[in-house]
């Protein structure tokens, strides 16, 4: 008789698994920052490995993009359901669109890297949206009914807003004054 034998996905090695955080941890410092300097070579320059490391990880630069702007939400979307347990309801939001702010310089450097090969129109974009406005909107809804902000403003208009302010803002130091306006926003969202 003879044993039927399962396959199973082996695990990667730990220093496999260090790699790939410290290329993700230097995308988005690298795509962060923006810039003519912003390609793959420095983000494995930055993250400590070569080149081959890289494209054994991210077999193309949109591998790359993709898994730190999933990282990314996917950090927001936990953020969101921890700052529902320990933080007030107005400050809950003002820290999660704080820290949208670093995913959208993230984005914006990315995608200025990767336009001759992106496709922004991808379902990829709209699936993590969606969620993000869905941890947006679990926040919202819980200073809603506890009276503390308006009840006539979605999740979809305040990322909206959120984001507008961080796509007009290309002067250096964008990053810094965008949460100085996020704050007057939320502010006038108050009942």
């Amino acid at each position: 008789m003879a044993e039927v034998q399962q396959k199973t996905a082996r695990k990667p090695r730990a220093d496999a698994q260090r790699n790939r955080a410290r290329l993700l941890d230097a995308a988005r410092e690298v795509f962060s920052a923006g810039g003519p300097n912003a390609s793959l070579e420095a983000v494995a320059k930055t993250a400590g490995v070569g080149i081959g490391t890289l494209y054994r990880n991210f077999p193309t630069r949109e591998s790359l993009f993709q898994a730190v702007y999933s990282s990314d939400v996917d950090e927001l979307v936990v953020l969101a359901d921890r700052l529902t347990q320990d933080s007030p309801p107005v400050e809950a939001i003002r820290l999660w669109l704080k820290a949208s702010v670093r995913l959208v310089a993230t984005k914006r450097g990315m995608v200025t890297a990767l336009e001759p090969v992106f496709d922004q129109s991808d379902t990829f974009f709209s699936d993590n949206s969606a969620r993000m406005q869905a941890a947006l909107k679990q926040l919202m809804d819980r200073a809603v009914t506890e009276g503390l902000i308006r009840d006539d403003i979605s999740a979809y208009d305040l990322m909206k807003a959120m984001l507008g302010m961080c796509y007009t803002r290309d002067q250096p130091g964008w990053q810094d004054t965008v949460p100085r306006l996020l704050d007057v926003f939320v502010d006038g969202m108050r009942v």
